[in-house]
């Protein structure tokens, strides 16, 4: 694996947040990639001892909507910057009675309910990653070990049904994602942990609800400017525990260096192509990716 470098996605603002928790100063970095630019600006620098690289998925003043987020972009730029192990957050509805706005959920599983977006790095080659377990489990119980010893109510665990947007669901397709096992609602995570998978960096995602989704009726008489005050206060409720979240899991990453995730070796037996075949330009073009395969 080499070095360790933590790569992290969130909303609008998160670099600068975890900045001020560490009291640690980063570095912007402008990287461009054979798919465009990132959606901004990426933070990279040391917290607590570890490279991290920190990317603020929605651009800056969050003006891409999560349909126009270059997903492809970010992934790449974040692997040539070398990060290993990526943790994703996002804002999500709670489709869970038990799973309270405001908490954090340590998402396992994904329902891909997307259209139209670019899914794969690989247009030029038959390249199948295996995708059964999406997330890395070794990250997974790094975080909520961390959150254990925050003393965070986190929920370990959860299937995160993934829409199109950018409108929200009927309260029909809200009902149908309970019946299909979801238990968070979210327009961010795919194919963002696809194109991390192929990219072989070990996955994880802290879902933050801020909301019921609309399965379960708002209150009556509740005036809807007051609802989303309470949307807003959960999202900050969720993003400070996420902030506090990472921090406890950056002070000992131990975990990560005792043990390869299996996504390091996606590509292993992923490459079903004749790679005698496969153009040289696109070989070099994706050398961050797979070039270590053609050697």
């Amino acid at each position: 694996m080499g070095e360790l470098v933590i790569g992290i996605i969130g909303g609008s603002g998160l670099g600068e947040r975890l900045a001020d928790a560490f009291g640690a100063s980063l570095d912007a970095v402008e990287i461009d990639t054979p798919f465009g630019r990132p959606s901004g600006a990426i933070l990279s620098g040391e917290l607590l001892g570890t490279r991290v690289a920190i990317l603020g998925r929605h651009g800056a003043g969050h003006t891409l909507n999560p349909s126009a987020v270059p997903y492809r972009a970010n992934i790449f730029a974040l692997k040539t910057l070398g990060v290993t192990h990526l943790i994703a957050s996002g804002a999500t509805g709670s489709l869970r009675e038990n799973i309270h706005p405001g908490e954090i959920v340590l998402v396992d599983q994904f329902i891909d309910r997307t259209a139209g977006r670019e899914r794969t790095f690989f247009e030029h080659a038959a390249v199948h990653v295996e995708f059964a377990e999406p997330v890395c489990p070794i990250m997974r119980r790094w975080l909520a070990d961390a959150a254990g010893r925050e003393g965070l109510h986190c929920h370990d665990g959860g299937t995160y049904v993934c829409m199109e947007g950018p409108a929200f669901s009927t309260r029909a397709e809200s009902e149908m994602h309970r019946t299909w096992g979801g238990d968070l609602i979210g327009m961010t995570a795919l194919p963002e942990a696809k194109l991390a998978r192929e990219a072989e960096m070990a996955y994880a995602l802290i879902g933050l609800p801020t909301d019921y989704d609309c399965w379960r009726p708002a209150p009556e008489g509740v005036a809807r400017e007051s609802l989303l005050g309470e949307i807003i206060g959960n999202l900050s409720k969720a993003s400070e525990a996420s902030v506090r979240l990472i921090r406890a899991a950056l002070s000992d990453v131990s975990a990560l260096r005792a043990a390869p995730s299996a996504a390091h070796e996606a590509l292993a037996l992923a490459i079903w192509s004749d790679k005698s075949r496969i153009d040289a330009g696109e070989i070099e073009r994706l050398a961050p990716l797979w070039g270590r395969y053609f050697l």
